[in-house]
């Protein structure tokens, strides 16, 4: 750990980003990444089998109020990249305090992360799952890709949204919110 700036010169060209030349530590750079708390999200679609699929994610943003549009990013190499590169819709179902457990699973390569869990169908079929603090419900805008991996666009066309606690992800972990700014792990 460092508390000295680290930078890297000006790339000369665009593909020095791309060549995996960076002079930066992949691993101290994670970490320095992990001190940005995030909330928890399950990214969901629909398979072109009829088979839900979803993933933990922390990359969530917002892009735009006007028009509503969001963002998260899936890495080049992921196994669910093809099913959402094909799905006309994804959902964004954020992650209360309570689903911790979910979050793990949904982190998992396993056979079957649904099996057991309350979801129903949304716009495009994608999965709603139960008792999130909330789920964006969004088309496939676009995708763009930056690095290792790519960031999907996409135009909000429906959220619910309640007043639950939200899951918090940083330095590795699960948190939570608490009224003097601090993260505290998560209870099960």
């Amino acid at each position: 750990m460092n508390d000295q700036p680290t930078h890297v010169p000006e790339p000369e060209t665009a593909n020095e980003l791309a060549s995996g030349s960076s002079t930066l530590d992949p691993r101290d750079f994670r970490s320095a990444l992990g001190t940005f708390a995030t909330g928890v999200t399950i990214i969901t679609a629909m398979a072109d089998d009829g088979k839900p699929y979803g993933l933990t994610c922390n990359s969530f943003a917002s892009v735009s109020l006007n028009p509503p549009l969001v963002l998260w990013s899936l890495g080049m190499y992921s196994q669910g990249l093809p099913i959402f590169q094909n799905a006309s819709h994804f959902a964004v179902n954020v992650l209360g305090v309570s689903q911790q457990g979910l979050a793990t699973t949904f982190a998992k390569s396993t056979v079957d992360r649904f099996a057991g869990v309350d979801w129903k169908p949304g716009l495009g079929n994608a999965p709603l799952l139960a008792d999130s603090v909330a789920n964006f419900q969004c088309r496939a805008a676009n995708r763009y890709y930056g690095g290792d991996h790519v960031i999907f666009l996409g135009a909000v066309e429906a959220y619910t949204y309640n007043r639950r606690e939200p899951l918090l992800f940083v330095r590795g972990g699960f948190g939570r919110f608490v009224s003097d700014d601090v993260a505290v792990p998560a209870s099960s």
